[in-house]
Protein backbone atom coordinates (compact mmCIF):
# COMPACT_ATOMS: atom_id res chain seq x y z
CA UNK A 1 0.00 0.00 0.00
CA UNK A 2 1.37 3.87 -0.86
CA UNK A 3 0.90 5.89 2.34
CA UNK A 4 0.97 9.01 0.53
CA UNK A 5 -1.83 7.74 -1.99
CA UNK A 6 -3.85 6.54 1.75
CA UNK A 7 -2.99 9.93 2.92
CA UNK A 8 -4.08 11.90 0.00
CA UNK A 9 -7.61 9.73 -0.42
CA UNK A 10 -8.20 10.17 3.03
CA UNK A 11 -7.25 13.82 3.29
CA UNK A 12 -9.64 14.07 0.21
CA UNK A 13 -12.78 13.02 1.20
CA UNK A 14 -11.69 14.68 4.79
CA UNK A 15 -11.84 18.07 2.43
CA UNK A 16 -15.45 17.15 1.27
CA UNK A 17 -16.66 16.70 4.87
CA UNK A 18 -14.85 20.30 5.89
CA UNK A 19 -16.05 22.01 2.63
CA UNK A 20 -19.95 20.89 3.41
CA UNK A 21 -18.79 21.59 7.03
CA UNK A 22 -18.30 25.10 6.21
CA UNK A 23 -21.25 25.23 4.13
CA UNK A 24 -23.48 24.41 7.31
CA UNK A 25 -21.28 26.41 9.74
CA UNK A 26 -22.13 29.64 6.52
CA UNK A 27 -25.64 28.84 6.79
CA UNK A 28 -25.72 28.72 10.35
CA UNK A 29 -23.54 32.41 10.65
CA UNK A 30 -25.86 34.02 8.16
CA UNK A 31 -29.34 32.94 9.79
CA UNK A 32 -28.04 33.49 13.40
CA UNK A 33 -24.79 35.36 13.35
CA UNK A 34 -22.70 35.52 16.60
CA UNK A 35 -26.19 36.16 18.53
CA UNK A 36 -27.27 34.39 22.28
CA UNK A 37 -29.38 31.65 20.36
CA UNK A 38 -26.59 30.35 18.34
CA UNK A 39 -24.20 30.57 21.81
CA UNK A 40 -27.55 28.12 23.01
CA UNK A 41 -26.81 26.17 19.72
CA UNK A 42 -23.33 25.99 19.71
CA UNK A 43 -22.81 24.69 23.89
CA UNK A 44 -25.31 22.00 23.03
CA UNK A 45 -23.57 20.80 19.87
CA UNK A 46 -20.65 20.64 21.73
CA UNK A 47 -21.94 18.60 24.94
CA UNK A 48 -22.10 15.49 23.29
CA UNK A 49 -19.18 16.33 20.74
CA UNK A 50 -16.55 16.79 23.82
CA UNK A 51 -17.80 13.07 25.23
CA UNK A 52 -17.54 12.04 21.78
CA UNK A 53 -14.04 12.94 21.24
CA UNK A 54 -13.37 12.02 25.14
CA UNK A 55 -14.71 8.68 24.51
CA UNK A 56 -15.03 7.32 21.25
CA UNK A 57 -12.51 9.09 19.06
CA UNK A 58 -10.53 9.76 22.22
CA UNK A 59 -9.46 7.18 24.51
CA UNK A 60 -11.86 4.52 23.07
CA UNK A 61 -9.72 4.81 19.70
CA UNK A 62 -6.79 5.02 21.23
CA UNK A 63 -7.01 1.98 23.55
CA UNK A 64 -8.66 -0.14 21.13
CA UNK A 65 -6.71 0.98 17.52
CA UNK A 66 -3.38 -0.50 18.38
CA UNK A 67 -5.05 -3.50 20.25
CA UNK A 68 -7.35 -4.38 17.11
CA UNK A 69 -3.95 -4.19 14.49
CA UNK A 70 -1.57 -6.30 16.75
CA UNK A 71 -4.16 -9.05 17.32
CA UNK A 72 -5.01 -9.44 13.56
CA UNK A 73 -1.32 -9.06 12.43
CA UNK A 74 -0.03 -11.90 15.49
CA UNK A 75 -3.46 -13.47 15.83
CA UNK A 76 -5.55 -13.47 12.49
CA UNK A 77 -8.88 -12.75 11.61
CA UNK A 78 -10.78 -14.98 13.76
CA UNK A 79 -9.42 -13.96 16.78
CA UNK A 80 -9.71 -10.14 16.11
CA UNK A 81 -13.69 -11.32 15.12
CA UNK A 82 -14.00 -12.34 18.57
CA UNK A 83 -12.74 -9.14 19.87
CA UNK A 84 -14.47 -6.95 17.98
CA UNK A 85 -17.92 -8.42 19.06
CA UNK A 86 -17.05 -8.27 22.57
CA UNK A 87 -15.79 -4.69 22.16
CA UNK A 88 -18.76 -3.83 20.43
CA UNK A 89 -21.38 -5.37 22.84
CA UNK A 90 -19.95 -3.61 26.33
CA UNK A 91 -19.96 -0.56 24.24
CA UNK A 92 -23.29 -0.24 23.53
CA UNK A 93 -24.75 -1.19 26.97
CA UNK A 94 -22.19 1.56 27.83
CA UNK A 95 -23.68 3.87 25.57
CA UNK A 96 -27.43 2.62 26.63
CA UNK A 97 -26.76 4.09 30.18
CA UNK A 98 -24.90 6.89 28.93
CA UNK A 99 -27.46 8.56 26.74
CA UNK A 100 -30.28 8.03 29.22
CA UNK A 101 -28.00 9.63 32.06
CA UNK A 102 -27.02 12.78 29.64
CA UNK A 103 -30.37 14.08 28.90
CA UNK A 104 -31.07 13.49 32.48
CA UNK A 105 -28.20 15.55 33.70
CA UNK A 106 -28.27 18.26 30.78
CA UNK A 107 -28.89 21.51 32.85
CA UNK A 108 -26.12 20.36 34.66
CA UNK A 109 -23.82 19.58 31.82
CA UNK A 110 -24.87 23.30 30.18
CA UNK A 111 -23.99 25.30 33.62
CA UNK A 112 -20.47 22.94 33.25
CA UNK A 113 -19.80 24.81 30.05
CA UNK A 114 -21.00 28.24 29.88
CA UNK A 115 -22.52 29.16 33.51
CA UNK A 116 -22.56 32.73 32.30
CA UNK A 117 -25.85 32.19 30.21
CA UNK A 118 -28.85 34.32 30.86
CA UNK A 119 -32.19 32.18 31.62
CA UNK A 120 -33.46 31.99 28.02
CA UNK A 121 -30.26 31.10 26.50
CA UNK A 122 -29.68 28.56 29.14
CA UNK A 123 -33.32 26.55 28.46
CA UNK A 124 -32.45 26.99 24.90
CA UNK A 125 -29.21 25.08 25.26
CA UNK A 126 -30.44 22.75 28.08
CA UNK A 127 -33.26 21.58 25.23
CA UNK A 128 -31.14 21.17 22.02
CA UNK A 129 -28.34 19.11 24.64
CA UNK A 130 -31.43 16.77 25.67
CA UNK A 131 -32.34 16.29 21.78
CA UNK A 132 -28.94 15.82 20.22
CA UNK A 133 -27.09 13.67 22.85
CA UNK A 134 -27.96 10.62 21.86
CA UNK A 135 -25.99 11.52 19.27
CA UNK A 136 -22.56 10.82 21.30
CA UNK A 137 -24.39 7.21 21.04
CA UNK A 138 -24.30 7.27 17.39
CA UNK A 139 -20.88 8.18 16.99
CA UNK A 140 -19.10 6.35 19.41
CA UNK A 141 -20.68 3.30 17.59
CA UNK A 142 -19.45 4.68 14.14
CA UNK A 143 -15.95 5.63 16.09
CA UNK A 144 -15.54 1.84 16.58
CA UNK A 145 -16.53 1.11 13.00
CA UNK A 146 -14.20 3.26 12.05
CA UNK A 147 -11.41 1.68 13.76
CA UNK A 148 -12.24 -1.80 12.58
CA UNK A 149 -12.51 0.03 8.45
CA UNK A 150 -8.65 1.36 8.90
CA UNK A 151 -7.34 -1.67 10.18
CA UNK A 152 -8.50 -3.07 6.96
CA UNK A 153 -7.48 0.01 5.15
CA UNK A 154 -11.06 0.75 4.00
CA UNK A 155 -10.22 4.34 4.70
CA UNK A 156 -13.16 5.90 1.89
CA UNK A 157 -16.44 5.18 4.67
CA UNK A 158 -14.85 6.71 7.74
CA UNK A 159 -13.31 9.55 5.94
CA UNK A 160 -16.57 10.11 4.37
CA UNK A 161 -18.76 9.65 6.96
CA UNK A 162 -19.05 12.81 8.52
CA UNK A 163 -20.43 14.18 4.78
CA UNK A 164 -23.49 12.74 5.96
CA UNK A 165 -23.97 15.10 9.47
CA UNK A 166 -23.19 18.17 7.29
CA UNK A 167 -25.63 17.43 4.52
CA UNK A 168 -28.39 16.62 7.29
CA UNK A 169 -27.98 19.85 9.35
CA UNK A 170 -27.27 22.25 6.20
CA UNK A 171 -31.10 20.55 4.72
CA UNK A 172 -32.59 20.91 8.56
CA UNK A 173 -31.85 24.71 8.26
CA UNK A 174 -32.63 25.48 5.04
CA UNK A 175 -35.74 23.72 5.17
CA UNK A 176 -36.30 23.40 8.92
CA UNK A 177 -35.55 27.32 10.17
CA UNK A 178 -38.62 29.15 7.64
CA UNK A 179 -40.88 26.31 8.32
CA UNK A 180 -40.11 27.25 12.29
CA UNK A 181 -40.21 31.11 11.90
CA UNK A 182 -43.32 30.76 10.06
CA UNK A 183 -45.05 28.74 12.76
CA UNK A 184 -43.52 31.07 15.37
CA UNK A 185 -40.80 28.62 16.79
CA UNK A 186 -37.43 29.30 17.80
CA UNK A 187 -35.70 28.43 14.27
CA UNK A 188 -32.56 27.33 15.76
CA UNK A 189 -33.95 23.91 16.77
CA UNK A 190 -33.67 23.57 13.21
CA UNK A 191 -30.13 22.88 13.73
CA UNK A 192 -30.36 20.46 16.60
CA UNK A 193 -32.78 18.27 14.63
CA UNK A 194 -30.99 18.12 11.92
CA UNK A 195 -28.00 17.04 13.80
CA UNK A 196 -29.80 13.75 15.38
CA UNK A 197 -30.92 12.65 12.29
CA UNK A 198 -27.26 12.84 10.51
CA UNK A 199 -25.91 10.77 13.77
CA UNK A 200 -28.18 8.02 12.88
CA UNK A 201 -27.32 8.56 9.22
CA UNK A 202 -23.56 8.22 9.69
CA UNK A 203 -24.40 5.14 11.85
CA UNK A 204 -26.18 3.18 9.49
CA UNK A 205 -23.71 3.58 6.31
CA UNK A 206 -21.57 1.61 8.57
CA UNK A 207 -23.25 -1.49 8.62
CA UNK A 208 -22.59 -2.80 4.58
CA UNK A 209 -19.25 -1.25 4.83
CA UNK A 210 -18.26 -3.34 7.84
CA UNK A 211 -20.47 -6.40 6.53
CA UNK A 212 -18.24 -6.40 3.26
CA UNK A 213 -15.20 -7.37 5.17
CA UNK A 214 -16.81 -10.06 7.27
CA UNK A 215 -16.96 -7.69 10.77
CA UNK A 216 -20.41 -6.64 11.37
CA UNK A 217 -20.77 -7.11 15.06
CA UNK A 218 -22.58 -9.52 16.59
CA UNK A 219 -24.33 -7.38 19.48
CA UNK A 220 -25.67 -9.50 22.30
CA UNK A 221 -27.89 -9.30 25.31
CA UNK A 222 -27.16 -8.93 28.90
CA UNK A 223 -25.88 -13.04 29.15
CA UNK A 224 -23.58 -12.27 26.11
CA UNK A 225 -22.46 -8.97 27.74
CA UNK A 226 -21.39 -11.29 30.58
CA UNK A 227 -19.51 -13.15 28.76
CA UNK A 228 -17.72 -10.22 26.81
CA UNK A 229 -17.25 -8.29 29.95
CA UNK A 230 -14.42 -11.23 30.65
CA UNK A 231 -13.31 -11.06 27.33
CA UNK A 232 -9.42 -10.29 27.67
CA UNK A 233 -9.15 -7.55 25.15
CA UNK A 234 -12.39 -6.03 26.51
CA UNK A 235 -9.98 -5.59 29.89
CA UNK A 236 -6.82 -4.52 28.30
CA UNK A 237 -8.45 -1.73 26.25
CA UNK A 238 -10.55 -0.81 29.65
CA UNK A 239 -7.09 -1.10 31.24
CA UNK A 240 -5.58 1.49 28.22
CA UNK A 241 -8.44 3.66 28.55
CA UNK A 242 -8.10 4.88 32.05
CA UNK A 243 -4.67 6.90 31.00
CA UNK A 244 -5.90 7.60 27.99
CA UNK A 245 -9.02 8.68 29.11
CA UNK A 246 -7.17 11.38 31.28
CA UNK A 247 -4.71 12.16 28.37
CA UNK A 248 -7.56 12.71 26.27
CA UNK A 249 -9.81 14.77 28.87
CA UNK A 250 -7.35 17.21 29.35
CA UNK A 251 -7.82 18.64 25.53
CA UNK A 252 -11.54 19.00 26.50
CA UNK A 253 -11.44 20.58 29.67
CA UNK A 254 -9.23 22.62 28.08
CA UNK A 255 -12.14 23.44 25.47
CA UNK A 256 -14.64 23.74 28.50
CA UNK A 257 -12.98 26.11 30.27
CA UNK A 258 -12.60 28.13 27.42
CA UNK A 259 -16.67 27.96 26.49
CA UNK A 260 -16.70 28.79 30.33
CA UNK A 261 -14.47 32.27 30.20
CA UNK A 262 -15.86 32.73 26.54
CA UNK A 263 -19.77 32.82 28.01
CA UNK A 264 -18.95 35.33 30.53
CA UNK A 265 -16.89 37.93 27.95
CA UNK A 266 -19.56 38.78 25.57
CA UNK A 267 -22.65 38.21 23.73
CA UNK A 268 -21.52 35.81 20.59
CA UNK A 269 -17.84 34.88 22.05
CA UNK A 270 -18.49 31.47 22.15
CA UNK A 271 -19.78 31.22 18.59
CA UNK A 272 -16.59 33.11 17.85
CA UNK A 273 -14.67 30.77 18.70
CA UNK A 274 -16.12 27.96 16.82
CA UNK A 275 -16.09 29.91 13.51
CA UNK A 276 -12.58 30.49 13.95
CA UNK A 277 -12.35 26.77 14.54
CA UNK A 278 -13.94 25.62 11.67
CA UNK A 279 -11.23 27.38 9.51
CA UNK A 280 -8.60 26.10 11.75
CA UNK A 281 -10.32 22.59 11.54
CA UNK A 282 -9.41 22.33 7.96
CA UNK A 283 -5.61 21.66 8.07
CA UNK A 284 -5.92 19.55 11.57
CA UNK A 285 -8.31 17.22 10.05
CA UNK A 286 -7.30 16.88 6.17
CA UNK A 287 -3.65 16.84 7.24
CA UNK A 288 -3.80 15.68 11.08
CA UNK A 289 -6.64 13.61 10.68
CA UNK A 290 -5.35 11.70 7.53
CA UNK A 291 -1.96 11.00 9.12
CA UNK A 292 -3.23 9.46 12.24
CA UNK A 293 -5.76 7.03 10.36
CA UNK A 294 -3.39 6.21 8.16
CA UNK A 295 0.27 5.87 10.31
CA UNK A 296 -1.83 4.18 13.92
CA UNK A 297 -2.50 1.19 12.60
CA UNK A 298 1.01 0.78 10.50
CA UNK A 299 2.63 1.37 12.90
CA UNK A 300 1.06 -0.78 15.51
CA UNK A 301 1.80 -3.32 13.37
CA UNK A 302 5.08 -2.30 12.71
CA UNK A 303 5.52 -2.31 16.56
CA UNK A 304 3.60 -5.72 16.93
CA UNK A 305 6.31 -7.20 14.40
CA UNK A 306 9.37 -5.78 16.13
CA UNK A 307 10.45 -3.91 13.17
CA UNK A 308 11.93 -0.79 15.27
CA UNK A 309 13.08 0.25 11.73
CA UNK A 310 10.13 0.53 9.85
CA UNK A 311 8.83 2.13 13.25
CA UNK A 312 10.83 4.72 12.61
CA UNK A 313 10.97 5.27 9.20
CA UNK A 314 6.91 5.65 9.00
CA UNK A 315 7.34 8.38 11.82
CA UNK A 316 9.86 10.22 10.43
CA UNK A 317 8.08 10.39 6.89
CA UNK A 318 4.96 11.25 8.84
CA UNK A 319 7.14 14.22 10.62
CA UNK A 320 8.13 15.75 7.18
CA UNK A 321 5.22 15.69 5.51
CA UNK A 322 3.42 17.50 9.10
CA UNK A 323 6.47 20.63 8.58
CA UNK A 324 5.54 20.67 4.63
CA UNK A 325 2.09 20.70 4.87
CA UNK A 326 1.15 22.17 7.85
CA UNK A 327 3.80 25.45 8.05
CA UNK A 328 2.23 27.25 5.01
CA UNK A 329 -1.30 26.16 6.65
CA UNK A 330 -0.45 28.15 9.85
CA UNK A 331 1.00 31.02 7.71
CA UNK A 332 -2.22 31.76 5.78
CA UNK A 333 -4.27 31.71 8.83
CA UNK A 334 -1.88 33.95 10.35
CA UNK A 335 -1.52 36.81 7.57
CA UNK A 336 -4.56 35.94 5.70
CA UNK A 337 -7.64 35.21 7.75
CA UNK A 338 -9.47 38.20 7.62
CA UNK A 339 -10.39 37.10 3.96
CA UNK A 340 -10.85 34.13 4.45
CA UNK A 341 -13.49 34.67 7.52
CA UNK A 342 -15.01 37.85 5.39
CA UNK A 343 -15.32 35.20 2.28
CA UNK A 344 -17.32 32.42 4.62
CA UNK A 345 -19.03 33.80 6.83
CA UNK A 346 -19.63 37.56 6.26
CA UNK A 347 -23.26 38.34 4.93
CA UNK A 348 -26.36 37.94 6.85
CA UNK A 349 -26.36 38.42 10.75
CA UNK A 350 -22.59 37.79 10.90
CA UNK A 351 -21.40 41.62 10.52
CA UNK A 352 -17.74 43.44 10.26
CA UNK A 353 -17.44 43.22 14.49
CA UNK A 354 -17.99 39.52 13.86
CA UNK A 355 -15.81 39.15 11.27
CA UNK A 356 -12.92 41.07 13.07
CA UNK A 357 -13.23 38.80 16.19
CA UNK A 358 -13.19 35.79 14.30
CA UNK A 359 -9.97 37.11 12.54
CA UNK A 360 -8.55 37.19 15.97
CA UNK A 361 -9.36 33.93 16.76
CA UNK A 362 -8.22 32.11 13.77
CA UNK A 363 -4.84 33.79 13.93
CA UNK A 364 -4.25 32.17 17.33
CA UNK A 365 -5.67 29.31 16.29
CA UNK A 366 -3.20 29.60 13.38
CA UNK A 367 -0.07 30.08 15.97
CA UNK A 368 -0.53 26.28 17.28
CA UNK A 369 -1.48 24.57 13.59
CA UNK A 370 1.93 22.93 13.53
CA UNK A 371 1.57 21.40 17.24
CA UNK A 372 -1.45 20.65 16.58
CA UNK A 373 -1.10 18.79 13.27
CA UNK A 374 1.68 16.79 14.45
CA UNK A 375 0.40 15.91 17.93
CA UNK A 376 -1.75 13.90 15.57
CA UNK A 377 1.22 11.49 14.57
CA UNK A 378 3.71 11.84 17.60
CA UNK A 379 0.60 11.01 20.28
CA UNK A 380 -0.40 7.64 17.51
CA UNK A 381 3.39 6.72 17.98
CA UNK A 382 3.26 6.10 21.40
CA UNK A 383 -0.46 4.61 21.72
CA UNK A 384 1.30 2.46 18.75
CA UNK A 385 3.15 0.90 21.85
CA UNK A 386 0.20 0.89 24.04
CA UNK A 387 1.63 3.60 25.90
CA UNK A 388 -1.32 5.93 27.14
CA UNK A 389 0.64 7.15 30.18
CA UNK A 390 3.14 9.21 28.57
CA UNK A 391 0.48 11.18 26.60
CA UNK A 392 -1.73 11.54 29.25
CA UNK A 393 0.85 13.44 31.59
CA UNK A 394 2.18 15.56 28.94
CA UNK A 395 -1.50 16.27 28.27
CA UNK A 396 -1.99 17.55 32.01
CA UNK A 397 1.14 19.67 31.68
CA UNK A 398 -0.58 21.58 28.44
CA UNK A 399 -3.95 22.10 30.37
CA UNK A 400 -1.72 23.83 32.87
CA UNK A 401 0.62 25.55 30.80
CA UNK A 402 -2.79 26.59 28.55
CA UNK A 403 -4.73 28.31 31.70
CA UNK A 404 -1.35 30.26 32.83
CA UNK A 405 -1.42 31.90 28.67
CA UNK A 406 -5.36 32.39 29.55
CA UNK A 407 -4.66 34.21 32.50
CA UNK A 408 -2.06 36.10 31.36
CA UNK A 409 -3.61 37.15 28.01
CA UNK A 410 -6.85 37.79 29.35
CA UNK A 411 -6.32 38.77 32.78
CA UNK A 412 -3.42 40.54 32.43
CA UNK A 413 -3.18 41.88 29.11
CA UNK A 414 -6.92 42.17 28.37
CA UNK A 415 -6.56 40.32 24.84
CA UNK A 416 -10.17 39.27 24.32
CA UNK A 417 -11.33 36.03 23.00
CA UNK A 418 -8.92 35.49 20.55
CA UNK A 419 -6.75 34.60 23.14
CA UNK A 420 -8.38 31.60 24.24
CA UNK A 421 -7.44 30.53 20.56
CA UNK A 422 -3.93 31.45 21.04
CA UNK A 423 -3.50 30.07 24.49
CA UNK A 424 -4.46 26.37 23.04
CA UNK A 425 -2.33 26.86 20.15
CA UNK A 426 0.55 27.59 22.28
CA UNK A 427 -0.10 24.63 24.49
CA UNK A 428 -0.46 22.36 21.42
CA UNK A 429 2.82 23.22 20.16
CA UNK A 430 4.60 22.52 23.52
CA UNK A 431 2.38 19.21 23.93
CA UNK A 432 3.85 18.08 20.04
CA UNK A 433 7.63 19.03 20.98
CA UNK A 434 7.46 17.37 24.70
CA UNK A 435 6.24 14.02 23.12
CA UNK A 436 8.73 13.97 20.58
CA UNK A 437 11.47 14.73 22.30
CA UNK A 438 10.04 12.10 23.99
CA UNK A 439 10.42 9.32 21.73
CA UNK A 440 14.17 10.95 20.83
CA UNK A 441 15.08 10.52 24.64
CA UNK A 442 13.89 6.64 24.21
CA UNK A 443 14.96 5.85 20.87
CA UNK A 444 12.20 4.66 19.09
CA UNK A 445 12.63 7.55 17.00
CA UNK A 446 15.92 8.16 14.73
CA UNK A 447 15.80 10.58 12.13
CA UNK A 448 16.73 10.19 8.97
CA UNK A 449 19.03 12.01 6.86
CA UNK A 450 18.94 15.51 5.57
CA UNK A 451 16.15 16.99 7.70
CA UNK A 452 18.09 20.09 8.07
CA UNK A 453 18.19 20.50 4.32
CA UNK A 454 14.85 19.98 3.97
CA UNK A 455 13.70 22.98 6.66
CA UNK A 456 15.71 25.64 4.81
CA UNK A 457 14.05 24.69 1.64
CA UNK A 458 10.86 24.63 3.67
CA UNK A 459 11.36 27.66 5.09
CA UNK A 460 12.45 29.45 1.91
CA UNK A 461 9.83 28.45 0.64
CA UNK A 462 7.36 30.06 3.02
CA UNK A 463 8.76 33.48 2.46
CA UNK A 464 7.21 34.20 -0.98
CA UNK A 465 3.96 32.60 0.11
CA UNK A 466 3.87 35.07 3.22
CA UNK A 467 4.76 38.06 0.92
CA UNK A 468 2.13 37.66 -1.14
CA UNK A 469 -0.72 36.48 1.13
CA UNK A 470 0.11 39.77 3.70
CA UNK A 471 0.20 42.10 0.21
CA UNK A 472 -3.42 40.51 -0.84
CA UNK A 473 -4.89 40.89 2.57
CA UNK A 474 -4.52 44.49 2.49
CA UNK A 475 -4.37 45.42 -1.17
CA UNK A 476 -8.18 44.20 -1.37
CA UNK A 477 -11.04 45.48 0.60
CA UNK A 478 -12.68 42.08 1.77
CA UNK A 479 -15.80 43.57 3.33
CA UNK A 480 -16.88 45.96 0.72
CA UNK A 481 -16.15 43.17 -2.08
CA UNK A 482 -19.16 41.50 -0.21
CA UNK A 483 -21.54 43.26 -2.33
CA UNK A 484 -20.73 41.01 -5.11
CA UNK A 485 -20.24 37.43 -3.41
CA UNK A 486 -19.56 35.64 -6.79
CA UNK A 487 -16.05 37.92 -7.65
CA UNK A 488 -14.88 38.13 -3.65
CA UNK A 489 -14.74 34.33 -3.92
CA UNK A 490 -12.82 34.19 -6.96
CA UNK A 491 -10.82 36.73 -6.01
CA UNK A 492 -9.77 34.41 -2.66
CA UNK A 493 -9.50 30.70 -5.19
CA UNK A 494 -7.22 33.15 -6.85
CA UNK A 495 -5.18 34.30 -4.23
CA UNK A 496 -4.60 31.00 -2.47
CA UNK A 497 -3.85 29.54 -5.79
CA UNK A 498 -1.23 31.63 -6.63
CA UNK A 499 0.16 31.32 -2.76
CA UNK A 500 0.54 27.27 -3.43
CA UNK A 501 2.17 28.08 -7.09
CA UNK A 502 4.55 30.18 -4.81
CA UNK A 503 5.23 27.87 -1.82
CA UNK A 504 5.34 24.48 -3.94
CA UNK A 505 7.40 26.23 -7.17
CA UNK A 506 10.13 27.53 -4.55
CA UNK A 507 10.42 24.07 -2.49
CA UNK A 508 10.62 22.75 -6.09
CA UNK A 509 13.34 25.14 -7.16
CA UNK A 510 15.57 24.43 -3.50
CA UNK A 511 15.68 21.12 -4.34
CA UNK A 512 12.68 19.40 -2.44
CA UNK A 513 12.82 15.88 -3.21
CA UNK A 514 9.25 15.25 -3.89
CA UNK A 515 9.64 11.46 -5.11
CA UNK A 516 10.84 10.18 -1.52
CA UNK A 517 7.58 11.65 -0.04
CA UNK A 518 5.19 10.76 -2.88
CA UNK A 519 6.57 7.11 -2.95
CA UNK A 520 6.97 5.89 0.75
CA UNK A 521 4.52 2.48 1.29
Amino acid sequence: MNLFKAVFSVSALTLVSRITGLVREQIGAAYFGTSAVMDAFQIAFRIPNLLRRLFAEGAFSQAFVPLLAATRATEGDAATRDLVDAVATVLAWALLGTCVAGVVIAPALVWLLASGFDAATEDAAVRMTRWMFPYIGCMSLVALSAGVLNTWKRFAVPAATPVLLNLSVIAAALLGVPLLREHGVEPVYALAVGTMIGGVLQLAVQVPALRAIGMLPRLGGLAALRAAWRHPGVRQILAKMGPALIGVSVAQISLMINSQIASHLAVGAVSTLVYADRLMELPTALLGVALGVVLTPQLSAARAAGDAEAYSGLLDWGLRLVVLLALPCALALLVFGQPMVAVLFHRGAFDPSAVAATTWAVAGYGAGVLGLVGLKVVAGAYYAQQDTRTPMRVAIGALVLTQVLNALFIGGLGWGVGALALSIGVAANVNMLALLFGLLRRGSYRPLSGWWPFLLRVLAALLPMGWWLHWAAGAVDWLALGAHEGRRAATLAAVLAAAAVAYFGTATVCGLRWRALLRKG
